[in-house]
């Protein structure tokens, strides 16, 4: 019998990111956007830097930042493990944006080298999470 939640599990290098229940969760992979809901089945996949979206039990919304990773779904548990991630909530968009801005202006003039795309991604996926978190695109910033 499947059961009518997951069980979720966001993890960073540094720490445990978000643990809980949830309904549904949707991740944007390397082969497109995926939705996940209960009796999904078993699946690993790559990440793209991306937000992740967690619909919670109780009707809210998280919204994570990662730099990439995988997620894995078995048996009613998902686990999202990237070397970084943050909570919407915890992201400032302006500083988010002003880090995307600077990123983008190296990765485009100065260095085109593993460590400035990696900052790259994180930036925009941290523009991603920040906007999906408050409602608010930045129009100045094609992310």
């Amino acid at each position: 019998m499947a059961t009518s939640t997951l069980h979720v599990e966001v993890v960073s290098a540094e720490r445990s990111i978000w643990s809980g229940e949830a309904v549904n969760i949707i991740a944007r992979t390397v082969e497109g956007d995926i939705g996940i809901l209960p009796g999904h089945s078993p699946l690993v996949a790559l990440l793209q830097p991306s937000a992740v979206e967690i619909f919670t039990l109780e009707g809210n919304r998280e919204v994570v930042a990662v730099d990439g990773g995988f997620i894995s779904v078995a048996q009613g548990r998902v686990s999202v493990l990237s070397a970084f991630a943050r909570l919407g909530h915890e992201i400032d968009q302006h500083e988010a944006e002003q880090e995307y801005v600077a990123a983008r202006e190296r990765l485009e003039h100065e260095a085109d080298d593993e460590e400035t795309r990696q900052h790259f991604n994180r930036a925009r996926a941290q523009v991603r999470a920040a906007e999906k978190y408050t409602g608010q695109a930045s129009p100045e910033l094609a992310v």
